[in-house]
Formats: structure tokens, C-alpha cells, sequence
């Protein structure tokens, strides 16, 4: 009897666990906002390449990892990155320029590999697992497309490209700002009817 009790327990056990983690990954994908304020605080670099390990874990096409990231969390290079994005774009407000990154103390510069076709799609679980990581671990992230468009169009930008480093054949695609979140934002509607059950 003490045998089968034992046996029952820990399968409840079992169970329980296997519940609870299930729990935990769906709690995370729902919890998940896009952060626009954060507080004035740095982000460790342990846990940042915590994150980072996340992130490269991604689903990839033939496995080709087809992706690289640079990562920004020195605020004096921050600083100079905005300064050539307003220099670069004189003809878009110097303050909307400013505000991109939206605040982010750290900033993940992804660029995809221009020689294969589904590269893109790959720095987007990639940059999906860098957000989900980011916040089971207490931080708050958004992705952003206006740095995008501000610095691969424009020359003087070529400067923060350089600096960036990306190999050849590889360009900037994306944004993702990480850092502790200084707002609680309620999750936005979600639109049922964008699936559909086909029989």
C-alpha cells in the first residue's frame, strides 16, 4: 500500500511540474509587453549574455544561424550613434530621431544574412527568443524598425555601421532594446478572426 501511495505521489509530482513549466512559458509569451520607458539603470552583461544564449537558440533554416548581433549598452556610444542618426537625417525631427531607441539602456543591433532568402525570417524568432528570455528574467524590451530605416538609408550613417562591425553580405534588420521596465503597460486587444480552423 505504502508502495502504491509512494507511486501515486510522485507521479502527481511529475505532473505537477510538467503543468507548471507548461504554465510558465505560456505566462511568459502572454506577459510579454513592448516597453518604451525604463528606468536609468544598467543591465549586468552576465545577463545579457544569458539572454543572448536564448536568443542564438532560435529555430534557423538548415540551421545556418543566418544572424548577427552587436550589442550597445555603453550610454557614450548610445549618445554618438543618435547624434550621426539626427546629422544623417536632417530633414526628420531631431527629438523623434533622438527618442528611437525609445530609451533602452541596451541596445541589440541584428542584421541578416543577405545570401540566404530566408535570413529574415530567422532574425525574427531570433529577436522573439531574445524578448521572451528577456523577460523571464525581470526586463522589459521592444522591437524597433525606425533605426532601421534611419541608418541604412542615409550616408553619414554608414559611420554607426562601421562601427557595428557586421561581416560582409550581412545587413542591419532590426532592433531589440532591452532594459528594467519603468511602466506596467496593459496588454492591447489581440484580433481573434487573424486565425481561422480550415476543415
Amino acid at each position: 500500500m505504502r508502495k502504491l501511495f509512494l507511486f501515486l505521489l510522485s507521479g502527481l509530482l511529475l505532473l505537477s511540474c510538467q503543468n507548471s513549466t507548461e504554465n510558465a512559458v505560456v505566462d511568459n509569451i502572454m506577459a510579454r509587453r513592448s516597453i518604451r520607458q525604463y528606468q536609468d539603470k544598467a543591465v549586468e552583461r552576465d545577463l545579457i549574455t544569458r539572454i543572448m544564449d536564448c536568443g542564438i537558440n532560435a529555430p534557423s533554416g538548415q540551421n545556418k544561424q543566418s544572424w548577427e548581433i552587436r550589442i550597445v549598452d555603453n550610454p557614450v556610444l548610445m549618445n554618438e550613434i543618435k547624434d550621426l542618426l539626427v546629422a544623417g537625417n536632417p530633414s526628420e525631427d531631431p527629438e523623434f530621431i533622438r527618442g528611437c531607441f525609445r530609451g533602452a539602456p541596451v541596445m541589440c543591433f541584428i542584421a541578416n544574412d543577405t545570401t540566404y532568402r530566408f535570413s529574415q525570417f530567422d532574425c525574427g524568432m531570433l529577436a522573439q527568443n531574445i524578448m521572451l528570455s528577456a523577460t523571464a528574467m525581470g526586463l522589459g524590451s521592444i522591437c524597433l524598425g525606425y533605426p532601421v530605416r534611419y541608418m541604412n538609408d542615409s550616408a553619414p550613417c554608414q559611420a554607426v555601421l562601421e562601427k557595428l562591425g557586421f561581416s560582409e553580405n550581412f545587413q542591419f534588420c532590426l532592433c531589440v532594446g532591452l532594459g528594467y521596465a519603468n511602466e506596467s503597460p496593459a496588454a492591447r486587444e489581440r484580433k481573434k478572426e487573424k486565425y481561422k480552423f480550415i476543415d
